[in-house]
């Protein structure tokens, strides 16, 4: 009975961690470039001495674990803007930019130009060129072109070129908060990655999907926290009647 009832309580403690989850997918729904977060499971067989030579052999007791979060790296939906300092990457992409806690990583292309005319993103963090250094823009430019590579232009000549990055496995990239991440060291700019000026990724966060999941995640939730009363319930019955037969 003990044990029905620790299995119970790692669904749960499970449960509640896809909740979280959940949770935060559709808060970040909005959120420019920004991937779905998913939790991976599996049983845990508990280590233990058993008896397998009788002719009813202990039973396996398997717990729930939930051992980590993935993200989901499709790239969402593209929507026009016409700003000229939004740009929309090619899957596996990423802008390099530079923060106090070192270099940084990020899809969310909504650019602008910040009061010591540097290309930053919305947190305020300088993107870095090929050189290595922030983007710097003078109050006479104009007219911004950021081509397929990266290369940006403006009306009184070049201004530098993005350092647009790849990773072989961007599940090795660690989220450290203003939708940037983390590497496990610097990655070398990969000419291959393009992108689209005038365009920003929308979260691909799908609130019909995450919505359904929450309701059935909650309606598990539900239902192991009342077998979990019915369980102590019983144990508390069990105990109270050899308490009498004593």
């Amino acid at each position: 009975m003990m044990n029905a009832q620790l299995v119970g309580l790692s669904r749960e403690v499970a449960l509640r961690r896809e909740l979280d989850v959940i949770a935060n997918n559709l808060a970040n729904m909005n959120t420019n470039a920004f991937q779905a977060e998913r939790v991976a499971f599996e049983d845990y067989l508990m280590p233990r001495a058993e008896a397998s030579a009788f002719q009813h052999r202990d039973h396996d007791v398997a717990f729930v674990q939930d051992w980590a979060t993935y993200r989901d790296t499709q790239p969402g939906a593209r929507e026009m803007t016409g700003n000229e300092l939004d740009v929309a990457l090619s899957p596996g992409g990423y802008l390099t930019v530079e923060t106090p806690q070192g270099i940084r990583y990020t899809r969310d292309g909504a650019l602008q130009i910040n009061n010591q005319g540097q290309l930053v993103t919305q947190s305020g963090h300088p993107v870095i060129s090929l050189g290595g250094t922030p983007i710097l823009f003078t109050p006479a430019d104009s007219d911004i072109t950021i081509t397929g590579t990266g290369q940006i232009t403006t009306n009184a000549g070049g201004r530098g070129t993005l350092q647009l990055v790849s990773f072989a496995s961007e599940q090795t990239l660690e989220k450290v908060g203003y939708n940037l991440f983390a590497a496990p060291e610097v990655a070398d700019p990969d000419p291959s990655v393009r992108l689209t000026q005038g365009v920003i990724e929308t979260s691909n966060v799908q609130p019909v999907r995450e919505m359904s999941r929450l309701v059935e995640v909650q309606r598990a939730y539900e239902m192991q926290s009342n077998m979990l009363r019915q369980s102590d319930q019983m144990r508390q019955e069990a105990i109270r009647l050899l308490g009498r037969l004593s």
